[in-house]
């Protein structure tokens, strides 16, 4: 009955979380457009499963990932290796990032649009070859984001000096990075930072900072994220100005 209850909660909560999407929908459609809801019943279905879904991942980040995330960060900071720490934050990175559904669609997309622009040749491998080029430098560059959140964690680094000092470096890439590229770039930032990859890294960074003596969990175990939108904007830029 109390596990019952709680599900219940996280049901509730999910659904005040849907309430402001589901509201200005409604608004447009029924005030704005005064159109009815086409096919109601699939849509109230597809809502509900996703009230279920919603519901089930946070009862999962909150049983699974945010607990292993912690011990992790935890068992690595008493085993006093930083070498394996950093393999391991590359690894989280790189594994998480290049099996990225949405990554995949981002890449094959750039390849066609690469392609109608004359950019690589329009046959299905010189397309297939740009976009998993381009999905390997942003799995790597997220792999090099937590490599260096981490070690910022380790030397207790300011977070607002590094993302400050990345965003003059993406900046300047900008203006000399292929104008082609330069949108896929800064989309790249937001399709990294995936619903598996966001908390996983957010529970390491906070576990490693609780682990570290002298350290604040919230002022030094949070900032990972930021590193993982960033560094796929310089790579692909990059990745631009090398193929």
């Amino acid at each position: 009955m109390p596990a019952l209850l709680s599900f219940l909660r996280l049901i509730l909560s999910a659904l005040r979380d849907l309430a402001p999407i589901i509201l200005v929908i409604g608004f447009f459609q029924l005030v704005v457009l005064q159109q009815p809801f086409p096919n109601l019943l699939p849509i109230v279905t597809g809502l509900g499963l996703v009230l279920l879904g919603l519901a089930f991942f946070i009862q999962g980040l909150e049983m699974g990932l945010f607990p292993l995330g912690e011990s992790m960060a935890n068992a690595f900071a008493h085993k006093g290796s930083v070498a394996w720490l950093l393999a391991f934050a590359f690894a989280l990175g790189f594994g998480t990032t290049v099996a990225e559904p949405a990554l995949i669609a981002v890449a094959a997309e750039a390849a066609e649009a690469a392609a109608q622009a004359d950019l690589i040749a329009a046959d299905a491998d010189s397309r297939a070859t740009y976009a998993l080029g381009l999905r390997y430098t942003v799995a790597v560059s997220v792999g090099v984001a937590l490599l260096l959140g981490v070690f910022r964690i380790l030397k207790g680094w300011p977070v607002p000096v590094l993302i400050i000092g990345g965003y003059v470096v993406v900046v300047g890439l900008t203006f000399i990075a292929p104008p082609e590229i330069v949108g896929v770039a800064y989309d790249s930032g937001g399709v990294t930072t995936s619903t598996i990859t966001v908390p996983l890294v957010t529970a390491l960074g906070v576990g490693l900072a609780t682990a570290l003596g002298g350290r604040n969990p919230m002022i030094d175990g949070f900032g990972l994220i930021a590193f993982a939108s960033l560094t796929p904007m310089m790579f692909v830029m990059l990745y631009g100005l090398a193929y």
